[in-house]
């Protein structure tokens, strides 16, 4: 293999993980420091927030080589896809599937670093995460499984450094869950007619005209539930300012989607990493406040 021919294969695999798209992989990340941070009390040890940032990348670099290899007959027929490593026949499926398998047993390594109820929780992320990239053939509303898989460094989170699931672990689940389910319902929208003419299912079909609403409601709801958590831990005016400014997003966001254009759906879909800094800048500064004046 020559030098120019090793660079199109190393970009080819750049490209399966998404690394060269870190939307995604922040999107995992923030709702997991929130809860790494609330969990800890804003005092986080420096070798569970690097297994967590280490962990939530892999974790999401091998969920894109798996979705991709379930994808490979489906992506070459939509307009956004078209050009993945898989479906433009760069990549061999068997080698996407090596990837993946490679990426979450280094993800696994970093997880038997933790407690035993965090390593008994992974197992569970990794068969939802390993079935999501299925829902879409066979759900109404695949983005719930999104939802829920996107959610999962929440409770482990909490295992590993309080050893148990209490109340917050669980509102703060509900809330990301509502905001997962708003953003991948955005991002199903770019891709509905094409998604319509293969004859797949996401929520931005079953949704139909309230699709729009439907993200709205999601977004209301993931607000109150953390106006809730906010209150109930007396987490203080930074993280009401910081959820005020991701609410403020989330109504742009509304004047993005509301036409229904590729383009709009698409940027407000990515516009949806502010959000989740803006609620987590809001955690930090609620607990550190007095170390930042």
């Amino acid at each position: 293999m020559n030098y120019a021919s090793a660079v199109k294969r190393i970009n080819a695999y750049e490209r399966l993980m998404r690394l060269d798209k870190p939307v995604g992989a922040l999107l995992l990340l923030w709702p997991t420091l929130w809860a790494v941070w609330i969990a800890s009390r804003g005092r986080p040890t420096l070798d569970i927030l690097l297994i967590f940032v280490m962990g939530t990348i892999l974790m999401r670099s091998a969920g894109c080589a798996l979705n991709d290899w379930a994808d490979r007959d489906i992506d070459g027929r939509v307009a956004r896809t078209k050009d993945r490593p898989l479906a433009a026949r760069e990549i061999e499926p068997k080698e996407a599937l090596a990837l993946a398998a490679v990426l979450a047993a280094v993800a696994f390594c970093l997880v038997l670093f933790l407690n035993p109820f965090a390593i008994v929780l992974s197992f569970a992320a990794l068969a939802i995460a390993g079935a999501y990239p299925f829902a879409k053939r066979f759900v109404p509303l695949p983005q719930l499984g999104l939802s829920i898989a996107f959610s999962c460094g929440i409770p482990m989170a909490f295992a590993a450094i309080r050893n148990e699931l209490p109340w917050e672990c669980w509102a703060l689940f509900a809330a990301n869950a509502c905001y997962a389910f708003a953003y991948d319902t955005e991002y199903a929208m770019v891709d509905r007619d094409d998604d319509l003419k293969i004859g797949i299912h996401t929520s931005a079909i079953a949704l139909g005209r309230h699709d729009v609403a439907a993200v709205m409601a999601s977004y209301a709801l993931m607000v109150a539930v953390l106006a809730w958590i906010g209150v109930a831990l007396r987490l203080g005016w930074p993280f009401l300012a910081g959820l005020a400014v991701a609410a403020a997003m989330m109504l742009y966001h509304y004047t993005l989607i509301r036409a229904r254009s590729r383009e709009g759906c698409f940027r407000a879909f990515r516009h949806n990493n502010w959000v989740g800094l803006a609620i987590f800048a809001g955690i930090v500064f609620s607990y550190n406040l007095p170390e930042f004046l």
